[in-house]
């Protein structure tokens, strides 16, 4: 019975083959009533006779036959779910389960993340369970490791934050996952290389594009939701780095070099400075229902994508919700010592002010962190700015990065509204958003 509950979309279907069968049952028992009513008397007459029990009364009669007709009605749906349905139900689960998850992720919201790094896959892996409607926007902009290696040798976009969106997105992490996540050692005479980012690599040359590359890999893992670049153009970060307090400002180019300056990132930009934004990915900001911003790396893994000017201009003019997803910790080399104004602050110097809905925070500072981390929190100052919901988001194995569970659950809970705080809900209807 608990197939006919609301939401799953069977009733319709089972609805249908029952008012079909009950049509065919009408028209053959009206052939095999003229055929009885017509046909001489002759020795099987009395056997049909026998097999219509008119020797019992109608209404009995009706239940016998409506009886045995819906025990095999039942046990030809019990099989034909076991034969169709089994290849694609994980062991241990159930059908019926199987089913209703997918068909509520099938009608959840859709979800524009934009970002990088190991952030943004750990948010990607807990949002897969609430919607197959996300769209991920990363970056292109790195040059360090094994996404560098390809980028300088073969002039491939760098598909590393693009590899693990990918992974963090599969119907299965079991093994094909770590597969594409396998980083070959230095001695294997492939450079430290991982194994997606020689697949995707691979498969750039074979499809002719960079794009076409990305999507078949996302055939093959089975994603939830597509990846998407940020830009197809080559294109660099830079930044204006203060040295020694303040006294001296240096110049440098390079993702992987800017943490590594030790200094007060004063401004970052790409390089050419005003690349075209990957066309998919504005329309999928402009659809969306819902737009994360984080969490990630500041400079290196979140402005990038919003330095490419269509991109910050989609997000300015989309009607979705906008949440900005703040570090639960500074970085060495990019965030020591800010807060979360501070990080709301810098985005807002680079791409624009008022632009998020709700800032989300991390409240549980209880665990200890490692030498020259800090908590980033929401100090009053915040408050008394923005609409800022707090909420225990740390994962207790690594209390310096978001637990992707805890996070999903409470973006899907505000963004329904089961929780949050007043100017959040207040936000919501002077903008006039469901």
């Amino acid at each position: 019975m608990r197939w006919l509950l609301p939401g799953i979309g069977v009733k319709r279907w089972i609805l249908a083959i029952l008012v079909g069968v009950t049509l065919l049952a009408v028209g053959l028992a009206y052939f095999l009533l003229d055929i009885y009513r017509t046909a001489p008397d002759t020795w099987w007459l009395p056997a049909l006779s026998a097999v219509a029990l008119r020797f019992l009364d109608r209404p009995l009669r009706v239940l016998i036959y409506g009886g045995i007709g819906a025990g095999f009605i039942i046990w030809g749906f019990w099989g034909l779910n076991r034969v169709l349905l089994k290849p694609f139900v994980k062991p241990g689960s159930h059908v019926l389960e199987t089913v209703t998850a997918y068909r509520r992720r099938e009608r959840g919201p859709r979800i524009v993340v934009i970002g990088g790094g190991t952030g943004l896959s750990t948010l990607l892996r807990g949002l897969k369970n609430h919607t197959n409607n996300i769209t991920a926007i990363v970056t292109v902009a790195d040059d360090g490791g094994s996404s560098g290696e390809l980028r300088k040798s073969i002039g491939i976009l760098p598909p590393g934050d693009i590899r693990s969106c990918l992974t963090a997105l599969s119907d299965d992490e079991e093994l094909l996952s770590q597969v594409f996540q396998y980083r070959f050692g230095a001695g294997a005479g492939l450079n430290g290389h991982s194994f997606g980012n020689l697949f995707i690599t691979a498969l750039t040359d074979i499809t002719g594009s960079f794009e076409e590359a990305v999507a078949e890999s996302g055939r093959v893992l089975a994603t939830r939701g597509r990846v998407l670049p940020a830009t197809l153009h080559d294109v660099r970060l830079a930044a204006d780095i203060d040295e020694q307090n303040g006294q001296k400002q240096i110049h440098v180019k390079g993702e992987s070099q800017i943490p590594r300056a030790h200094g007060q990132i004063r401004r970052v930009w790409l390089e050419p400075n005003n690349p075209l934004a990957f066309p998919p990915a504005i329309q999928s900001i402009l659809a969306a229902d819902l737009i994360l911003v984080g969490p990630g790396s500041l400079y290196t893994s979140i402005l990038p994508n919003l330095l490419v000017p269509d991109l910050a201009e989609a997000v300015q003019m989309s009607r979705a919700l906008k949440f900005y997803i703040c570090n639960v910790a500074t970085q060495s080399g990019e965030t020591e010592g800010f807060s979360a104004l501070k990080h709301v602050k810098t985005l807002e110097n680079h791409i624009g002010e008022n632009i998020f809905n709700l800032i989300l925070c991390n409240d549980n500072t209880v665990p200890t962190l490692p030498e020259d981390t800090l908590w980033v929190e929401a100090d009053e100052e915040l408050k008394s700015q923005y609409a800022v919901y707090t909420s225990d988001l740390i994962d207790p194995q690594v209390p310096w990065r978001h637990h992707s569970g805890k996070l999903a659950q409470v973006i899907m809970d505000l963004y329904y509204e089961r929780t949050g705080p007043l100017t959040y809900k207040e936000t919501v209807e002077t903008n006039s958003y469901n």
